[in-house]
């Protein structure tokens, strides 16, 4: 039952945002998808099952986002500062991605780390989430600009999920990655002597 797996991801997510996942009742989350809590038991085997489930679906729709980030008409450099902009957005608004992104699980959450989604199946971790990022904006953008300079952007998001600050635009965020990838720069911003 696909429409029912969806409708209960959606309503586990919606009661996540809701309240700590301690706190989510199965008989809510099947009546808030219109479907029995049978049915949730049948699709999921259970809370932990759900739970994992919709840790998955977390990390598909960050990926997603990247993929669309990347498949713009934009410039290269310009759309891996999205990718940057889009990775922090998503963790400051979700906080399964936040996690996941991060590595840091509270008992807030559905699932602690180091727990698949169901077995030979794993929630990717911190290092897998940014390696698939890393790849996929190589097969976009080619593997020298894409590899290198997304993980570069990436890690560049990542610090400003981890330490909050103001968040950055789409601006600061293109001209932070080309001085960082340019070659030829010194900390200090001066030319290297040849």
């Amino acid at each position: 039952m696909p429409a029912a797996r969806e409708s209960l991801l959606e309503a586990a997510g919606a009661a996540l945002l809701a309240r700590p996942w301690p706190s989510v009742r199965m008989v809510d989350v099947a009546a808030t998808a219109g479907v029995s809590r049978q049915t949730l038991y049948n699709e999921f085997g259970g809370k932990a099952g759900l739970g994992r489930a919709l840790v998955r679906r977390e990390a598909d729709w960050y990926l997603e986002g990247v993929d669309r980030v990347l498949r713009s008409p934009a410039a290269a450099a310009e759309r891996l500062a999205s990718v940057a902009e889009w990775t922090v957005r998503a963790a400051r608004a979700r906080p399964l991605v936040r996690a996941l992104l991060t590595g840091c699980w509270d008992g807030n959450l559905p699932m602690p780390p180091g727990q698949g989604v169901r077995p030979g199946v794993p929630a990717p971790g911190p290092g897998e989430l940014a390696r698939a990022v890393r790849d996929r904006a190589s097969a976009t953008l080619g593997p020298e600009e894409g590899a290198q300079h997304c993980e570069l952007a990436v890690r560049l998001a990542l610090s400003y999920v981890i330490a909050p600050g103001e968040e950055p635009g789409l601006g600061e965020l293109m001209r932070l990655l080309r001085l960082l990838s340019e070659p030829n720069r010194t900390a200090a911003g001066r030319s290297r002597p040849g």
